[in-house]
């Protein structure tokens, strides 16, 4: 089944929370017939199905702790798999967050042809997060939380972003610009790769 995806276009997409990234997926998906996978929201799925890893992985959620890098990437291959004959592409959203993370991918499953770095200014990000907190309700919508989240992100995502620049396959996209500007940025790199 694996040899299904060994040719499949992958872009890792990575953005900090409130930089927009989960809009530009959606119009890359829309546009270029992409399958959009987010680790969390499998992770939320396969908990919501009921099933025995769904089990397991709630037990694990439930005493916060992480869930283990090799449940994360089995969610992923599975899910690219089932995708396969209708896709042109894989959007991993939110992955790696560490390099290892990145290492492991790679072992797994397949390199990145390209890793979208979808970035605002941390204040442009706070104040978005602040508006979607008004009406989503969120409680990690607030002020202080949301600095922590940030700090948390750059921390990490730094790492990932000199080592794949190591390659010559990050596209840093300035998401400050209006939705469509933004696009157009997403556009020219993903149109670079054919």
């Amino acid at each position: 089944m694996a040899d299904k995806i060994k040719d499949a276009k992958i872009i890792f997409v990575v953005g900090g929370p409130g930089s927009g990234k989960g809009t530009q997926c959606e119009k890359v998906v829309a546009k270029y017939g992409y399958t959009h996978l987010s680790s969390g929201d499998l992770l939320r799925a396969e908990v919501a199905s009921g099933s025995e890893r769904g089990k397991q992985l709630q037990a694990i959620m439930q005493k916060g702790e992480l869930v283990p890098l090799d449940t994360v990437l089995d969610m992923i291959k599975d899910a690219m798999i089932a995708k396969a004959d209708v896709s042109k592409g894989f959007l991993i959203d939110g992955y790696p967050r560490e390099v290892k993370q990145g290492e492991e991918f790679e072992k797994k499953i397949g390199a990145p042809a390209l890793l979208l770095y979808v970035d605002a200014k941390s204040e442009t990000m706070v104040k978005r997060l602040m508006k979607r907190g008004e009406t989503s309700g969120r409680a990690d919508d607030n002020e202080e939380t949301i600095k922590k989240r940030l700090d948390l992100y750059y921390k990490a995502t730094e790492p990932v972003i000199t080592f794949y620049e190591g390659r010559g396959i990050v596209r840093k996209i300035n998401s400050e610009l209006a939705v469509d500007d933004v696009f157009a940025e997403v556009s020219k790199a993903i149109d670079g790769l054919k």
